[in-house]
């Protein structure tokens, strides 16, 4: 009987779990909400219960879990360092540890969008690929770089942060303390944000139609679903396709991936968004040819991550 692997996916508003072979054929599928504002010691004794009732559900233990977290993680000591989005931000915690013993199994940490990364490279698009950038557009934007097979993390897990590249010296403040960074002009907030003052100023109708004028409605999915009606709405969109694709274009001329996959929320809209990535990146890529590098979609969806944690419970990072 082939060994089992558990990989979870700790998110902002829920947690994700799988059980899963090493070939990434799943088991078992849970997810429960996170509640973080229980603190950090309640959100692990939550997971490891749950993956002891997944566990006694298959009759099978884990061999070891992998878990992808939001934010900067020491992953060779399975140490938070810092998680933004959830409270207390999670400063120091030695969740690996303290999953550890709660198990009885290795548990291994990485930043969640490395994690989501490392299961493209696994068991998505990349598999066929030898160098690699990975870039997840949805309420924040993270990315992750596979440098001749292997995930490049750099001394502090951090590299790959290709939401964080300065696209407009003189854009919007992010939340990283810059200015003009990608997430700031492309991430799904960003996209909602210009679709709501759109709607507010009377040039979005169909869009003020599907969330019946309520702004706190608007996504980056509802925006694509107006923009064959209002116009506006589909500039947006492709402003902030411009943006992805100049992102890309950086990213070509810097490491000339044999791929680029775009997944998240806001790479769900589509021919719309991939088809203005590409041209902008034409426009901009000429010291290469562009159509060396393929640019296409996750074909994981949102099961990259809780894949990628599977990949790192099963293998780690060698």
């Amino acid at each position: 009987m082939s060994e089992l692997y558990a990989g979870v996916d700790l998110g902002g508003t829920s947690i994700k779990c799988i059980f899963a072979n090493l070939d990434g054929s799943i088991a078992l599928h849970r997810r429960i909400p996170t509640d973080s504002h229980a603190g950090p010691q309640d959100v692990l004794d939550r997971i490891a219960d749950m993956v002891q009732k997944m566990a006694e559900e298959l009759g099978r233990e884990p061999t070891s879990l992998g878990m992808g977290v939001p934010g900067l993680v020491d992953f060779r000591h399975g140490i938070t360092r810092f998680l933004p989005n959830l409270t207390t931000h999670w400063i120091d915690i030695p969740a690996a540890e303290i999953l550890s013993n709660a198990l009885g199994c290795p548990v291994r940490l990485l930043n969640d969008v490395r994690t989501a990364t490392l299961g493209e490279l696994t068991y998505g698009r990349g598999r066929e690929a030898s160098t690699m950038v990975f870039i997840a557009i949805g309420t924040g934007i993270g990315g992750g770089v596979v440098i001749d097979g292997k995930l490049r993390l750099g001394p502090l897990g951090a590299a790959g942060e290709l939401g964080h590249q300065t696209i407009d010296p003189n854009g919007p403040m992010c939340g990283c303390g810059n200015h003009g960074c990608l997430e700031t002009l492309a991430s799904g907030t960003a996209l909602a944000a210009e679709g709501i003052r759109l709607m507010l100023m009377g040039l979005a109708p169909h869009l003020h139609e599907l969330v019946e004028g309520d702004p706190a409605r608007v996504t980056a999915e509802l925006m694509s679903q107006a923009a064959e009606h209002d116009e506006p709405v589909l500039d947006a969109i492709h402003c902030a396709a411009d943006d992805i694709g100049t992102a890309v274009a950086n990213v070509m001329v810097t490491l000339h991936p044999d791929l680029v996959i775009l997944g998240g929320g806001v790479a769900k809209i589509g021919d719309v968004l991939f088809d203005r990535v590409r041209n902008q990146v034409r426009r901009r890529v000429r010291m290469i040819s562009p159509d060396t590098v393929r640019i296409e979609p996750s074909d994981l969806g949102s099961d990259a991550g809780v894949l990628g944690a599977i990949a790192l419970a099963a293998r780690g990072l060698e």
